[in-house]
């Protein structure tokens, strides 16, 4: 009887067994595919990749990597809108004699309209701007967007910015 519970055990303690390397497997995958993922976008933007080998905990690397890859890329997408208003008020004032320095100051407002009146023309503006403004920022791509991965021109790339 003592042989029945013991072989009950063993079986149980081998379905767990089965299970956890089942689950540490899955973990594994999952951490390779993360590592591959990371590895990706940081080719895409041209980050430099660390070297994980060489850290004592490689868990601590992935996480150090991640968070260089946020920093940078947030510091690329700060760079890039600086550039696209640069961009823009130069196509502006090429086309139109508008004061530089009146036009870094944002909207213009009317004096004598209230501000609910300014607030509309305002909003007028944005919607008038939509459609040139998308034209204008996809002009502009190349200069801050890395390529897409993966893409020779035609899928995803030259179609998009054929408006």
């Amino acid at each position: 009887m003592a042989s029945i519970g013991l072989k009950d055990e063993l079986l149980a303690a081998q379905a767990e067994a089965h299970n956890t390397k089942a689950q540490l497997e899955a973990e594994v995958a999952l951490n390779r595919r993360v590592r591959t993922a990371i590895s990706d976008l940081s080719a895409s933007w041209e980050v430099e990749h660390t070297d994980e080998s060489r850290e004592g905990a490689r868990g601590d690397a992935l996480v150090d990597q991640l968070c260089y890859l946020g920093a940078t890329l947030r510091d690329r997408v700060r760079d890039a809108l600086h550039i696209g208003v640069k961009r823009a008020m130069a196509v502006v004032c090429s086309g139109f004699s508008y004061d530089m320095e009146v036009v870094s100051h944002g909207f213009v407002t009317d004096i004598s309209k209230t501000d609910a009146e300014n607030e509309e023309r305002l909003h007028a503006l944005i919607d008038d701007a939509e459609a040139p403004g998308e034209r204008l920022a996809k002009l502009f791509e190349p200069e801050v967007l890395p390529p897409e991965a993966g893409s020779s021109g035609g899928e995803g790339g030259e179609d998009r910015t054929a408006d």
